[in-house]
Formats: C-alpha cells, sequence, structure tokens
C-alpha cells in the first residue's frame, strides 16, 4: 500500500512534469507563433485597405497629371533657347501698330542670367484708349513667347477723355545655351 501511494505520486509527478513540459515547450510557442501571424495578418489586412484606398486616388492623380503636362508641355515652344530680342521687341511694336497705340517705346532692360533661365526685362510705353490698350494686353497674352507683366501704369488724360497713357514693364525668358 505503501509502494502503491509511491508509485500514484510518481505518476501523477510525472504527468504533472509532461502537463507542464508541454505547456512551456510546446503550447506556449506555438501561441506566441499564432500572436505573431495574426498581427501580421492584421497588419496586411490595414496594409491593402491602405493600397485599395490609393488605388481608388488614381484616376484624379492621373487626371491632375495630364492637367499639369498640358500646362508644362508649352513650356520649351514659349521660352526659346536663344534671346530672340529684336524679334519680340518687332512683335510688341507690331502689335502696338495693330492697335493703333501713339507715342510708342519699346525698349530692352535689365538683363538677369540663371542656370536654367535668363529674363529680359522689357520697358513698353504708349498712349490710346483704354479698349486698345486692353486688346494690346489681350494679345500679348496669347504670344507663343512666356512673357510675365510686372508693372502696368495707366494715366487718364488731362483733359479726361478716352485717352490713357500706358506704361509697362515686363519680363522675357529664354533659356541658355547649353554648348
Amino acid at each position: 500500500m505503501l509502494f502503491r501511494g509511491r508509485q500514484q505520486i510518481v505518476i501523477c509527478v510525472v504527468a504533472g512534469a509532461i502537463v507542464g513540459g508541454f505547456v512551456l515547450f510546446r503550447y506556449l510557442p506555438l501561441q506566441q507563433r499564432i500572436e505573431a501571424v495574426e498581427s501580421l495578418f492584421v497588419g496586411t489586412q490595414i496594409a491593402v485597405a491602405k493600397a485599395s484606398a490609393e488605388g481608388e486616388q488614381l484616376p484624379a492623380l492621373k487626371e491632375q497629371l495630364l492637367g499639369l503636362q498640358r500646362t508644362v508641355g508649352s513650356y520649351e515652344v514659349s521660352v526659346p533657347c536663344h534671346r530672340n530680342l529684336g524679334v519680340f521687341l518687332r512683335q510688341i511694336a507690331d502689335l502696338m501698330d495693330e492697335h493703333n497705340l501713339k507715342e510708342q517705346l519699346v525698349a530692352p532692360g535689365e538683363e538677369i542670367k540663371g542656370d536654367v533661365l535668363n529674363c529680359i526685362a522689357v520697358k513698353m510705353e504708349c498712349k490710346g484708349k483704354l479698349t486698345q490698350i486692353f486688346e494690346f494686353y489681350r494679345r500679348l497674352q496669347k504670344l507663343d513667347r512666356l512673357v510675365r507683366v510686372e508693372q502696368v501704369r495707366l494715366v487718364n488724360g488731362s483733359d479726361f477723355g478716352d485717352e490713357a497713357s500706358m506704361q509697362t514693364k515686363a519680363i522675357i525668358y529664354y533659356r541658355p545655351d547649353e554648348n
């Protein structure tokens, strides 16, 4: 009976050791792996949802890119490689003549050179009716060359008629020669 009691204790200790070893060496590591896989799965689901949401934005971004390409597409044409200042000044004088503007002055100013773009200030003065001056500006915007108007000064005549004096400072751009 004493032997039988010890035998039961030994069986219980061995069974406890087996259960403890199973829990410690098999169940707990597998549980940690399961948690890691579940965490990875949740992270993957979040990444897929985020990519799906970003994928829905692709058509809008594509449209925006096409708009920017249309805007920038004429850059090569509107910013020539050469100064062509004489040609531009002649175009301005012709526009002024076309709109019957009087007392014309078109003169180049300071030239600023940069690495990517060079620019030349151009001073323009004339007199005419406001409608003629505004038409001149409308046509100036439609020129093939990029022109930035920095200052405009319109002064009404001393008799307060429909004639005004216009003074403008504009900037034209050109790309430096690559050689």
